[in-house]
C-alpha cells in the first residue's frame, strides 16, 4: 500500500478538508523549460558564506551543481536573492543619495531594490506570504496540500513525519539553493526515495489588487537540474529571484528563516554578521544601504587619509632634500651660464672668420675676372697660326696610323713563318721515330724465338713428370684406420660424459649441503639478533607493516632524512621494571607506525607504500605513517622536586631509549614527557597527583604501581578533576624475546648432518677425479694416433693436387706457344714503316715551299712601312717648326696667362676657405638650441653679430674659460635630481590638495550617511533590546543587546549578552560558551523580539525549542503567540515535534498537524482530524448532558 501524507488544520479552514484528501483528477506534471545549471567549476560554486564580503573579497554568486538557480540569476554570498546590492566591490567610489544608496561615478550593475513590508490585503495576508503549499513525491510525502494562515502557523507532528520537509519545500520551492538548509547538497536528493520525479508548488500572496503568484519547481531524481514555472508558464530562476526580492522574501537570512540544521549557526554568527542580517530583516529599509555606504566610504576615507599622510611625509622629505641641494644647483647654473656664453663665442668666432674670409674671396674673384679677359684678347690675336698648327697635327696623326698598319702586316707575315717552322720540326721528330722502329724490328724477332724455346722446354719437363708419377699410399686404407680409431675414441667420450654428469651431481650435492649449513648458521645468527626477533614478532602481528620495514631497510637512501621503524622495534626499555608501564602509554597503532622527520619524506613514503605499488606490498595494504611540524608543547605538569615529593620515580620519556629523531613523536603523540611513573603505589598520593597534573586546565596521565590514571577536568561548573583508572597489562612488544632452545637444537642438528654428508660427497669427488685422469690419458693417446694418420693422408692428397696443377700449366703454355708461333711477319712490318716515312718527307717539302713565299711577302711589306715612316717624320718636323714660331708670338700671352693662373689659384683658395668657414659656422649655428638661433637671427638683422673682430672674440673666450675654471664642477645628476624632485614636489602638492578636497567630500558623505544610519540602527536595536530583555526577565534570566561600535564600519556589531544563573555575569552569546538549550532559547527570544520590527512577509523557525526546559519553553511559546498574533504581525511558521499542556493559544493562529505513515486511509476524508476533534467535543457534550440528566432524576 503506498505511503500517503496529509497535513490538516485543526480549525477554521473547511476547504482544506477537500484539498488534503487526494490528488485531483487529471493531475499531470507540466513540461517546462529546464534551467541552465552552472558546473561545479563555474562562476563561484554555491556555498553559504557567513561573513559579509569586503572590497578584498569578490562576490560569490548562487550557482553550481548544488543549486537550481538559472545561470543568469545573481544571488549574494549568503544565498539570499534580496541583498545583491551589498558592499560595492572593485569599483570607483560612489556618492551617496538621500536614501544612503551609492550613486556610482561609473556605470555599475544596477542594485536590487530593498522594500518594506507591503500593506495587508482584505483576507489578512501580506503580499509575499504563503497562501498554499502542494508537494508531490517530496522527501516523506507522496502528495500533500495545505493552506497556512496569515499569522502564526504551528506545525506539529512526531519526529520523522516530515515537519522539517515543509521548511525544505519553502526554501527550494522559492528558488533558494539546498545549501541554505544545511542538508543534502543536490536538489535531486529531495525527490522521495524510489520515485523518479516530484515537484514543489507554492502560492504566494500577490500585491493588493493583483493575482497570487503560483511557483512550481519540478525535480528529477536523475538530474542535478530543475525547472520552474510561474503561474503555469515556464520561467528562469532569475525571474523568480527578482520576484522574491520585490516581495522582500528573505529565506537566506537566518533572522527570518531558521531551518532545523541551521539553529546552531545562528549562535555561531559573528556579531558583525548578526548586525548585517538584522538590518536586512527589520528596521528602516535603507539601513543596509547606509551601512554599505559607510563601509565603502570609510574604507575609502581611511585609504585617502593613509595616502595623504604618506604623501605629506613624502613632500616634507623631498623639500628638505631639495633645500640641501640649492647651493650646488646655483653653482651648477652659474657654470652652465658661462658654458653657454663660451658656446656662443665658439659660434661667433667662426661666423666672423667666415665674414672676413668672404671679403677676401670677393677681392680675389674680381682680380681673377680681370686677368681672364686680358688672356682672351691675346689668344684671339694668335688664332690663325694656331689653326695651321692644328691642321699639321691632324696630318701627323694620319701618317702615324698608316705607318702602324704596315708594321702590323709585316709582323703577321713573320708570325706565319714561325708557325710553318714549328710544323716542319714536328714532322722531323715523327720521321726519327719511324726510323727507330725500323731498327727495333730485328731485336723483337730474336725475343719471340727465345720465348718459344723456353715454353717448349717447360712443357717437356712437366710432361715427363706426369708420365712417371711417384708411388702413393692408398687413401681408403688410411681412412679405414681413422674410422677404427674414432670408434674406439667414441667409447672413451661416452665414459667421459658419464663421468662429467656424476661430477655435476656431486658438485650440486656439495652446494646444497653448503647452503644448508650457511642457512642454518644465518638462522642461528638471526636468533641472536634482537631487531630480527622483533621484526618476526611484528610479522606475526601485522605482516604488511613487517614487509614495509624490510623494504625501508633496503631503501633508506631514497629519503632526505632518516625514517624510523615502528617504536616496538627501535625503542627499548633498559630497566625492565618500567616495561609494562611504558608500553601501557602506547596504543596499538602507535607501536607499529613509521615516523618521518620532514613533510617531504612523509609524502614520498606515502607514495611508495600507500599510493603506488612500487614497494611490492600486498594489494590493499595500508601502512600508518606519522609526521607533524614542530611546535611548542605543554611542559611536564610537575617539576623534578614535586615529582619526587609525590612519590613518582620519573617521567616515562626518561626511562626509554630511542633514536633522537623519534623523541618528537614520543612527546607530541604519546605524551611520554607528561606521564609520570611510580613503581611503588603506596608512595604515590593519587589525589595530590590528580590536582598536580590537571592544574594547567588540561589533563595528563600518571602510573602508580600497576594502575594507569587518566586525569581530566570538566568544562562546566567548578571544573572538578575526574580520574579514569585502568590496570596495566604485561608488556608483549617492548620486552626482549628469548631464544627458543628447541629451534636452536634443530639448527645444530641440521648443520651436523650437512657436514657429515659433505665429507661423503668430497670422498666421491676424489674417486671421480682419479677416473677422470685415466680417461684423459686415453684421450691423449687417441690424439697422437689420429694426428699421425691425418699427416699420411695429407701427404697423398698434396701429391695428387701437384700433378693436377702440372697438367693445367702444360695446357696453358700450349696456348701461349700457339700465339707466339702465329705472330705477323717482320718484312710486312718493315714495309709499313717505310711507307709512313715517305709520307712524312712529302709534307716537309710542301712546308718549305710555303715558307719561301712568306719571306718574299714580308720583304714587300717592310718596304711600304719604311716609306710611310719617312712621310710621318717630314710632317712632324713641319709641325715642330710652326710650334716654335707660335711660341715666340705667344710670350706676351703666356705672361698674361701665368698671371691669370696665379690669380685663379688665389681665387680658388679663398673660395674654398670661405666655403669651409661657412659650413663650419652653419653647422655650429644649427647645432645650437632654438633660443640661441632666434637670438642669432636677431643679431644678424641688426648687424650686431659683426660688431666685434675675431681677435676681440678670442680674447673674451679666454676670459670666460678662466671664469669657468674658477667654479668647481657639480655632478649633473644632482641638478637633474633637484629639478626632477622640484617637479615632483609641485605635482605632489597638487595631488595633496586634490586628495584633501576628496577627503573632505568623503567625510561629508560619511557624516550624511551616519546621521541617517546610526539613529535608525540605535532605534532598531533599542526596540529589539527592550523586547529581548523583557522576554528574558519573564523567564527569570537576563539578556541584553548592545551595539558594538568601531572605527571600521565593517566591524560594527550587535552583541547579545545573556545570563542564565544568578551567580553569573552577562556573557556574550557564542557557539561554544552556552549549552545547546541556552543557545536555542536565546535564538528564539531574539527572533521573537525581531518579529515586530521585521519587514519580511513571512518567517520560519524549525524545532527551536529543543533542549529548553519546560519553564523556558512555556514562556517562549506564550510570548511568541502574543507577538505573532497581533493585528499587524506578519506570517510566522513554528515547527515543533511536541507541545506542553495548557499553553496559550490565539484565534488568529493556525495549528497544522502532520499525519504521515504507511497506513493512512485511501478514502478521502476518512481519518480527518477536524472531524475527530468535533466528534470528541460532541461526545464530551453528550456525556455531560447524560450526567446532568441522571443527577436531575
Amino acid at each position: 500500500m503506498p505511503r500517503r501524507t496529509r497535513a490538516e488544520p485543526v480549525e477554521g479552514d473547511t476547504d482544506s478538508l477537500k484539498e488534503n484528501s487526494a490528488l485531483p483528477n487529471g493531475f499531470k506534471d507540466e513540461p517546462v523549460k529546464k534551467e541552465k545549471i552552472k558546473g561545479e567549476k563555474g562562476k563561484g560554486k554555491a556555498k553559504r558564506v557567513e561573513h559579509e564580503p569586503t572590497d578584498e573579497e569578490p562576490d560569490e554568486t548562487q550557482a553550481g551543481d548544488n543549486t537550481d538557480v538559472d545561470a543568469d540569476a545573481d544571488v549574494d554570498a549568503d544565498g539570499d536573492p534580496e541583498n545583491v546590492d551589498g558592499t560595492p566591490r572593485s569599483r570607483k567610489r560612489a556618492r551617496v543619495n538621500a536614501e544612503g544608496d551609492f550613486v556610482p561615478s561609473t556605470p555599475t550593475t544596477p542594485k536590487r531594490e530593498q522594500v518594506a513590508t507591503l500593506p495587508r490585503d482584505d483576507d489578512g495576508f501580506i503580499p509575499g506570504s504563503i497562501v498554499r503549499i502542494q508537494l508531490h513525491n517530496f522527501l516523506t510525502y507522496d502528495w500533500v496540500e495545505f493552506r497556512p494562515g496569515p499569522y502564526l502557523n504551528m506545525i506539529l507532528g512526531p519526529n520523522g513525519t516530515g515537519k522539517s520537509s515543509i521548511a525544505c519545500a519553502i526554501c527550494l520551492g522559492l528558488n533558494w539553493p539546498p545549501s541554505i538548509l544545511g542538508r543534502a547538497n543536490e536538489i535531486s536528493s529531495f525527490v522521495k526515495h524510489g520515485k523518479e520525479s516530484g515537484y514543489i508548488e507554492i502560492e504566494l500572496k500577490g500585491a493588493k489588487g493583483q493575482k497570487n503568484l503560483v511557483i512550481r519547481r519540478n525535480l528529477s531524481a536523475k538530474s542535478k537540474s530543475s525547472t520552474l514555472t510561474l503561474n503555469g508558464k515556464s520561467c528562469t530562476g532569475k525571474e523568480i529571484t527578482n520576484r522574491m526580492a520585490k516581495l522582500n522574501v528573505q529565506v537566506g537570512n537566518l533572522c527570518s528563516f531558521l531551518p532545523q540544521d541551521k539553529v546552531s549557526e545562528f549562535a555561531q554568527m559573528t556579531p558583525q554578521q548578526l548586525l548585517r542580517e538584522t538590518q536586512r530583516a527589520a528596521g528602516d529599509v535603507h539601513l543596509s544601504n547606509w551601512h554599505d555606504t559607510l563601509i565603502t566610504a570609510g574604507k575609502e576615507l581611511k585609504n585617502l587619509q593613509d595616502k595623504s599622510n604618506n604623501e605629506q611625509e613624502r613632500l616634507k622629505t623631498m623639500q628638505e632634500r631639495n633645500s640641501q641641494l640649492e647651493r650646488d644647483v646655483q653653482r651648477y647654473q652659474e657654470r652652465k651660464r658661462i658654458e653657454k656664453d663660451i658656446a656662443v663665442l665658439k659660434v661667433l668666432i667662426p661666423v666672423n672668420e667666415y665674414h672676413e674670409a668672404k671679403e677676401r674671396y670677393q677681392k680675389a674673384k674680381d682680380r681673377q675676372r680681370e686677368l681672364h679677359a686680358r688672356v682672351r684678347r691675346l689668344k684671339d690675336r694668335n688664332a690663325p697660326a694656331h689653326a695651321k698648327l692644328e691642321q699639321l697635327a691632324v696630318q701627323h696623326k694620319e701618317y702615324e696610323k698608316a705607318r702602324e698598319k704596315k708594321k702590323t702586316a709585316s709582323r703577321q707575315k713573320f708570325q706565319q713563318m714561325k708557325n710553318k717552322w714549328g710544323e716542319n720540326d714536328k714532322l722531323e721528330h715523327d720521321a726519327e721515330d719511324v726510323t727507330n722502329k725500323l731498327d727495333g724490328l730485328k731485336r723483337a724477332e730474336k725475343e719471340r724465338v727465345k720465348k718459344i724455346k723456353e715454353i717448349q722446354g717447360h712443357n717437356e719437363k712437366w710432361q715427363k713428370e706426369l708420365d712417371n708419377p711417384p708411388q702413393l699410399e692408398d687413401v681408403e686404407a688410411i681412412n679405414a684406420e681413422i674410422r677404427k680409431v674414432n670408434r674406439k675414441h667414441s667409447q672413451t667420450t661416452t665414459r667421459m660424459e658419464d663421468l662429467q654428469e656424476r661430477q655435476r651431481k656431486n658438485v650440486d650435492s656439495s652446494a646444497a649441503q653448503q647452503a644448508n649449513i650457511s642457512g642454518a648458521l644465518d638462522q642461528l645468527k638471526n636468533l641472536e639478533d634482537e631487531r630480527h626477533r622483533k621484526l618476526e614478532k611484528l610479522r606475526a602481528w601485522d605482516r604488511d607493516m613487517a614487509d614495509a620495514v624490510v623494504w625501508l631497510r633496503n631503501h633508506q637512501d631514497k629519503f632526505k632524512m632518516e625514517v624510523f621503524e615502528p617504536p616496538m622495534i627501535c625503542c627499548t626499555v633498559p630497566d625492565r621494571r618500567y616495561t609494562d608501564a611504558i608500553e601501557a602509554c602506547f596504543n596499538q597503532d602507535q607501536l607499529k607506525i613509521l615516523v618521518t622527520q620532514c613533510e617531504e619524506d612523509y609524502a614520498a613514503l606515502n607514495n611508495y607504500l600507500n599510493d603506488s605499488e612500487q614497494a611490492g606490498l600486498r594489494k590493499g595494504a595500508r601502512i600508518n605513517i606519522w609526521f607533524r611540524p614542530k611546535v611548542d608543547l605543554s611542559p611536564p605538569p610537575m617539576n623534578e622536586a614535586e615529582l619526587k615529593a609525590l612519590g613518582f620515580d620519573d617521567y616515562a620519556i626518561n626511562k626509554i631509549e630511542c633514536p633522537d629523531g623519534l623523541l618528537w613523536f614520543l612527546t607530541r603523540e604519546v605524551n611520554l614527557h607528561r606521564t609520570a611513573i611510580g613503581l611503588d603505589a603506596s608512595r604515590v598520593d593519587v589525589n595530590a597527583a590528580m590536582e598536580a597534573v590537571s592544574r594547567d586546565g588540561g589533563g595528563a596521565k600518571f602510573i602508580a604501581g600497576r594502575v594507569m590514571n587518566t586525569v581530566s577536568r570538566s568544562r562546566y561548573g567548578k571544573r572538578a578533576a575526574a580520574n579514569m583508572t585502568k590496570d596495566l597489562r604485561p608488556a608483549r612488544n617492548l620486552v626482549s624475546s628469548t631464544i627458543d632452545p628447541e629451534i636452536k637444537k634443530k639448527l645444530d642438528q641440521t648443520i651436523q648432518e650437512a657436514r657429515q654428508a659433505l665429507e661423503v660427497i668430497n670422498e666421491d669427488a676424489n674417486n671421480l677425479a682419479a677416473e677422470e685422469r685415466e680417461i684423459r690419458a686415453e684421450e691423449a693417446l687417441f690424439k697422437k694416433t689420429f694426428d699421425a694418420l691425418d699427416a699420411r693422408k695429407k701427404v697423398v692428397n698434396d701429391r695428387k693436387k701437384h700433378l693436377a696443377t702440372l697438367a693445367v700449366k702444360i695446357e696453358t703454355n700450349k696456348n701461349k706457344l700457339k700465339d707466339l708461333e702465329n705472330a705477323p711477319s717482320v718484312e710486312d712490318e718493315r714495309a709499313k714503316l717505310k711507307k709512313k716515312l715517305f709520307e712524312i718527307s712529302k709534307k716537309r717539302v710542301r712546308i718549305v715551299k710555303e715558307y719561301t713565299q712568306l719571306i718574299r711577302a714580308a720583304i714587300g711589306d717592310q718596304v711600304e712601312a719604311t716609306r710611310s715612316g719617312l712621310e710621318f717624320l717630314q710632317v712632324g718636323a713641319n709641325k715642330n717648326a710652326l710650334e716654335a714660331l707660335c711660341q715666340e708670338k705667344d710670350e706676351k700671352y703666356q705672361r698674361a696667362l701665368a698671371e691669370f693662373e696665379e690669380a685663379d689659384q688665389i681665387f680658388a683658395a679663398t673660395k674654398a676657405d670661405a666655403k669651409n668657414k661657412r659650413d663650419i659656422s652653419l653647422e655650429l649655428v644649427r647645432g645650437m638650441d632654438q633660443e640661441f638661433q632666434q637670438q642669432f637671427a636677431k643679431m644678424e638683422m641688426d648687424g650686431s653679430v659683426h660688431d666685434r673682430s675675431v681677435n676681440d672674440l678670442r680674447t673674451e673666450l679666454d676670459v670666460q674659460r678662466a671664469n669657468l675654471d674658477m667654479i668647481s664642477l657639480t655632478n649633473p645628476g644632482v641638478v637633474e635630481q633637484y629639478e626632477r624632485r622640484k617637479d615632483e614636489i609641485e605635482a605632489l602638492t597638487k595631488t595633496i590638495e586634490e586628495r584633501e578636497k576628496v577627503t573632505r567630500r568623503v567625510e561629508r558623505e560619511i557624516k550624511n550617511a551616519r546621521d541617517r544610519w546610526q539613529p535608525a540602527l540605535e532605534q532598531l536595536v533599542a526596540s529589539i533590546g527592550k523586547k529581548f530583555s523583557a522576554a528574558f526577565d519573564r523567564i527569570g534570566c537576563a539578556g541584553e543587546i548592545r551595539i558594538s561600535p568601531h572605527d571600521d564600519y565593517d566591524k560594527w556589531a550587535i552583541d547579545i549578552l545573556v545570563k542564565f544563573r544568578d551567580n553569573e555575569k552577562l556573557q556574550l552569546l557564542t557557539g561554544q560558551r552556552q549549552s545547546g538549550g541556552e543557545r536555542s532559547l536565546t535564538t528564539i527570544l531574539y527572533l521573537m523580539s525581531l518579529t515586530e520590527e521585521a519587514r519580511t512577509p513571512f518567517s520560519l523557525v524549525d524545532e527551536i525549542n529543543q533542549g529548553m526546559d519546560q519553564r523556558a519553553e512555556r514562556a517562549v511559546h506564550n510570548s511568541l503567540v502574543e507577538v505573532t498574533c497581533k493585528p499587524d504581525s506578519a506570517q510566522y511558521f513554528l515547527i515543533t515535534p511536541k507541545l506542553l499542556p495548557d499553553l496559550d493559544y490565539h484565534e488568529r493562529m493556525k495549528v497544522l498537524c502532520v499525519n504521515n505513515g504507511e497506513w493512512l486511509p485511501e478514502t478521502p476524508g476518512l481519518g480527518n482530524m477536524n472531524r475527530m476533534i468535533e466528534n470528541f467535543v460532541q461526545m464530551n457534550r453528550d456525556r455531560t448532558s447524560r450526567d446532568r440528566s441522571s443527577r436531575a432524576s
